[in-house]
């Protein structure tokens, strides 16, 4: 859409933010529209069934096993044994049957590493990127971890479109005919705001807080504590997503410095994770969640997903852990694209991630979401 134009990343032209919509297909459209009536009928039984597992989770963890408190490895045991088997189940019901999982070296040469091998544990921390609540359940599946939420130094402060400097962008070829030759004012990357601390959340709150950015209305008032504070103190395998915030999965949007450290890594190690989601078609929705909802969120996207008559597709590529920066065999040279860089981690975390994962760079960070949000409601308000 033209009028989000100014909200393209300057470098590469991708719009991180709004949401994906099929490709224009008359056919597709006019089928989608006579299966409707399934869809609906799908979505109602499969909500449900999805709000019972849910229910049932609460039961469970929140209630049941309570009384397994005083013995915490039992608690931990039983507890992710019964969130592997309700998040897994509702993955199912959400229509992603079967979920690719691959663990990719950067170098072809180094051969094939097994899967085992990709096993975090208490106080090591995995990175990823961002792009739904998909792949928190598909986490709590496989690793039952702690998830992080940023706590940033300030909010984000508003500004009109026009006060800031436009770039002059314009996508596509130079052919100099058509929209190639279109120059198309295009905002610049907002300022960093550091990111002082994190609190540690749970499944459901996290969930809930996907899409929205820092600060984080369930956390307000919180006080922060260091990632190095928190990860000490661990008895799982911890999550942090350095954007901060989601986008469409089309980019890595920019990381915040969250870690403050240089390399190597000593003491634990770091797990690099990459989600990539297929284009949506007109039977089936995206799977991403760059735009929140303001009531319940994300049910309405639940209720999408489940309405689908064909299955979901996502995958998750794993870093091998030889080629971690926590890694004995490390490179630092061969991944640093900027080494000057005072938190060398995160920018090899995020170098990695796009590697892994094959996707573009972006000068755009959860700041610039934060006006980007901003001026989407503003414009469907008015």
């Amino acid at each position: 859409m033209e009028k989000f134009s100014a909200y393209r990343d300057p470098g590469t032209g991708i719009q991180p933010f709004l949401t994906p919509v099929p490709p224009p297909n008359p056919n597709g459209n006019f089928l989608s529209l006579l299966v409707l009536p399934i869809g609906y009928m799908l979505g109602t039984i499969r909500s449900a069934l999805i709000l019972v597992l849910l229910a049932t989770y609460l039961l469970v963890v929140y209630g049941l096993f309570s009384i397994l408190l005083f013995v915490p490895p039992l608690h931990r045991i039983a507890s992710s044994i019964i969130t592997s088997i309700i998040c897994r189940s509702i993955l199912f019901l959400l229509g992603l049957f079967w979920i690719p999982v691959e663990i990719v070296a950067r170098k072809r040469s180094r051969g094939n590493v097994s899967a085992g091998s990709w096993s975090p544990a208490a106080g090591d921390i995995i990175v990823s990127n961002w792009v739904s609540w998909i792949e928190l359940l598909w986490l709590a599946f496989r690793f039952n971890p702690i998830f992080m939420l940023p706590i940033p130094e300030s909010a984000v402060v508003h500004a009109d479109l026009s006060a800031s400097s436009p770039v002059t962008h314009t996508p596509g070829r130079r052919t100099g005919t058509g929209s190639a030759n279109i120059a198309t004012p295009v905002r610049g990357p907002s300022s960093q705001i550091p990111i002082v601390g994190f609190k540690p959340v749970s499944l459901l709150t996290m969930i809930q807080q996907t899409g929205h950015i820092p600060p984080f209305q369930s956390i307000s008032g919180t006080k922060p504590s260091s990632l190095e504070d928190i990860r000490a103190a661990a008895d799982r395998p911890i999550v942090v997503f350095p954007e901060c915030t989601t986008s469409n999965g089309r980019g890595l949007t920019r990381f915040a410095d969250i870690f403050h450290r240089t390399l190597p890594v000593k003491g634990w190690n770091i797990y690099i994770m990459c989600t990539r989601l297929d284009s949506p078609t007109a039977f089936a929705p995206t799977l991403s969640y760059s735009i929140p909802s303001t009531v319940m969120n994300p049910l309405s996207h639940m209720f999408a997903l489940t309405m689908s008559i064909t299955s979901l597709t996502m995958s998750v590529k794993l870093l091998a852990p030889s080629e971690s920066p926590s890694s004995s065999t490390f490179i630092a040279s061969e991944v640093l694209g900027d080494s000057s860089k005072k938190d060398q981690l995160t920018e090899a975390c995020a170098s990695l991630i796009a590697q892994t994962g094959k996707l573009k760079r972006m000068t755009m960070g959860w700041e610039d979401k934060a006006r980007f949000i901003e001026f989407y409601r503003g414009r469907r308000s008015s």
